[in-house]
C-alpha cells in the first residue's frame, strides 16, 4: 500500500551532502533524474582498495535511502586523488 506519506526521491545535492558529511571525500559529482544516480567521488580513503570494496564503502551511508527507494539504482565510480587526476578528462572534468 502507497502511504500519502511516502518519501520523495533525494536530489543529487541530498546525495552529495550524505557522501560529503558521511565519507572523507575529496569531491562528489552526482548526476541523475530523480531515481538513477551517478556518483563519482574523490577521496585518499580509496587508496589501495579494490573496486568492490570501494563501492561498499559509498554505498553504506546510502543504504537507509536505497532501502525506502529513494534512491532506485546508482552507479559509482570512486578514485583516489591520483586516479581523478589521471581519468578527470575521461569524465568530462
Amino acid at each position: 500500500m502507497i502511504s500519502s506519506e511516502e518519501l520523495t526521491p533525494m536530489d543529487t545535492n541530498e546525495i552529495k551532502d550524505v557522501l560529503m558529511n558521511s565519507l572523507a571525500l575529496d569531491e562528489a559529482h552526482v548526476t541523475g533524474d530523480g531515481s538513477h544516480f551517478q556518483a563519482i567521488v574523490v577521496g585518499a580513503l580509496f587508496d589501495g582498495m579494490s573496486r568492490v570494496k570501494k563501492q561498499q564503502t559509498v554505498y553504506a551511508p546510502l543504504m537507509a535511502h536505497i532501502a525506502d527507494n529513494r534512491i532506485h539504482a546508482l552507479s559509482i565510480k570512486a578514485y583516489t586523488p591520483e586516479e581523478w587526476q589521471r581519468d578527470r578528462k575521461l569524465n568530462g572534468f
